[in-house]
Formats: C-alpha cells, structure tokens, sequence
C-alpha cells in the first residue's frame, strides 16, 4: 500500500511538473516574443513574465526535492540540500509576493473606491507594486541566512547522541516552520484583504447598475468577476500549497511527503493555466496555438484504407 501511493505521487508530480513547466514557459515566451517585437508591455503583463520565470524555478526545486526523498541519494543530499533548499526559498518567496503583488494590482486597477488613500495608490500603481517587491526582497535576505544556519545545523545533527539529535531535529523543524508561516501569512492576508475589497467594489457596482437599470452583463461587471476569480483561485491554492508544506515539514514519512509535494505542486502549475485563462491576450494565444497544434497533426495524419478505396475507383 505504501509503495502504490509513493508510486502515485510520484506520477502526480511528474504530470504536474510537464503542465506546469509548459503553462509558465508559455506565459513567459508570449510577453517575451511581445517585447522583441517593439510591442508595449504593460504592467500586467511584466507581473506575469516574472511570475511564470519564478514559478518555473519553484517547479524544479520541489522536483528536485522530490528526486532526493525518492532515490535517497545520500551521497549528493548532503553536497546539495542547502543549495536546494535556498532555492526554493528564493523562489517560493518571489512567487508568492508576484502573485500577491499581482492581486494588488487588480485590486488598484479595476476596483473603485472614493478614498482619497485609494486613489493616490492608484495614480501610483507602478511605484505602488515596485515598492513592495524592493522591501520584500529586505526580507528575503535575512530569511536565507536564517535558512542557511538551520540547514547547516540540521546536516550536522549525527555527531553527539541520539537524544541531543533528535531535540536539535525538533528545534531546528520548529523554526523553520515557524519562519514559514510568519513570511507567507503576510501575504496570504494581504490577498485576502484585495479578495474582500474587490468582492466589496463589485457589489458596489452591481448595486449602481440595478439603480440605472442596466444589466450585470456589462464590460465592467466581468472584469470584476475575472479579477476576483484570479485572487481567489490563487487564494486557495496557496493555502493548499502552505497546508501540504506545514505537514511534509512535520512528517517525514516518505509516502505522506511525497503526497504533500504532488498536493503543492498544484499550486505552481494549475493557477498559471487560470491566469492563461484570466488574460485575453493570452487567452487568445493559447487557444490560437492549440489550433494550429491540431490543424498540424491532422495534416500529417495518413489517409485511411476507405479514402485510398474511393481514389481508386
């Protein structure tokens, strides 16, 4: 049983890995065939490159770390875990603040309020977004040199005896994920707060429409809606993402970790197909190129034995 869910997982992660590396290849690539072309980018769309190139890292070290749990290769683990390990850590960081800059954004583009704090930080969106990520990136660095002695501390844990080890493991685990959870609540509750003011501005909206008799179908009206289905689909993933980690961080049976990296890769991978989705330009581009995919593999498919039979006659 054990060995049929590790074998599971590990398929998950594999098909997780393809679909995620291609939906975040795919965003990056667009924006950047846009910007060789002498074509505008906005700022959306810089969000997004920056955000699929940090989600792709992100893939590889969950995937690398799960090369490790699988194969157990000792003899690289421990040449290379805390390499591993910062990665993620600098990837998983600038993933999670893109996104939330992202919600951010959304919430200071489409939603309209009549304070004057609101509307000061919408004229400033671009500095507004560039702000956050400079003082993020201040607390990135102490994060890593925190990460760093804990790892290090953790590799050293087999000299002295067990009872010391295993109180070191367990002091070291604590504040790790004591770390964790303090550098991505901050963020979790900052999209929450753009979630609840966009849910907020759209029933504003969809109340001034019913007053002036028009329909909730409106352009507006499904801007809103996209929007607010982008922060919450980011939301919920997310927290999915940092469920799995907590229990992978707590448990270190194989088959429950591997099961938590398949559950956290979901995160990486599928919210990039619903920002595809959630952005015409790329929607168009994605639907344009499946298209021609299939279009291609139909032109090279071979005639079959009946059309062969009907040319004869």
């Amino acid at each position: 049983m054990v060995n049929v869910l590790a074998n599971i997982a590990s398929i998950l992660i594999i098909v997780e890995l393809v679909i995620g590396n291609f939906a975040n290849v795919f965003i990056a690539l667009v924006n950047c065939i846009d910007l060789i072309n002498g074509q505008r980018i906005s700022s959306a769309d810089g969000i997004l490159s920056a955000l699929a190139v940090s989600r792709i890292g992100l893939l590889w070290a969950i995937s690398i770390n799960w090369y490790f749990t699988v194969f157990n290769s000792d003899i690289y683990r421990k040449q290379t875990e805390i390499i591993i390990r910062i990665a993620w850590a600098v990837t998983n960081h600038l993933s999670t603040w893109l996104a939330t800059s992202l919600s951010i954004f959304y919430l200071l583009k489409i939603a309209n309020f009549s304070n004057f704090v609101f509307l000061y930080l919408k004229k400033k969106e671009r500095s507004v977004i560039l702000v956050i990520m400079l003082g993020t990136l201040m607390l990135l660095f102490p994060h890593l040199v925190i990460a760093s002695i804990l790892e290090t501390m953790q590799m050293n844990e087999n000299i002295g005896n067990v009872t010391r080890n295993t109180k070191l493991k367990d002091i070291t685990n604590f504040l790790n994920m004591t770390a964790f959870t303090l550098l991505n609540s901050i963020p979790f509750f900052i999209s929450l707060i753009c979630v609840l003011l966009l849910i907020y501005s759209l029933c504003k909206h969809l109340r001034r429409m019913r007053l002036h008799g028009k329909g909730s179908q409106d352009p507006s009206t499904k801007v809103l809606v996209k929007a607010l289905q982008t922060v919450i689909s980011f939301l919920l993933l997310f927290a999915l993402y940092f469920v799995s980690l907590t229990i992978s961080g707590w448990n270190s049976k194989k088959p429950v970790m591997l099961l938590c990296h398949a559950a956290g890769l979901l995160y990486p991978s599928s919210h990039s197909f619903v920002l595809i989705w959630g952005n015409k330009k790329l929607k168009e581009t994605f639907v344009s190129v499946f298209w021609q995919a299939r279009w291609c593999l139909k032109e090279r498919k071979p005639p079959s034995p009946q059309m062969n039979n009907n040319d004869t006659r």
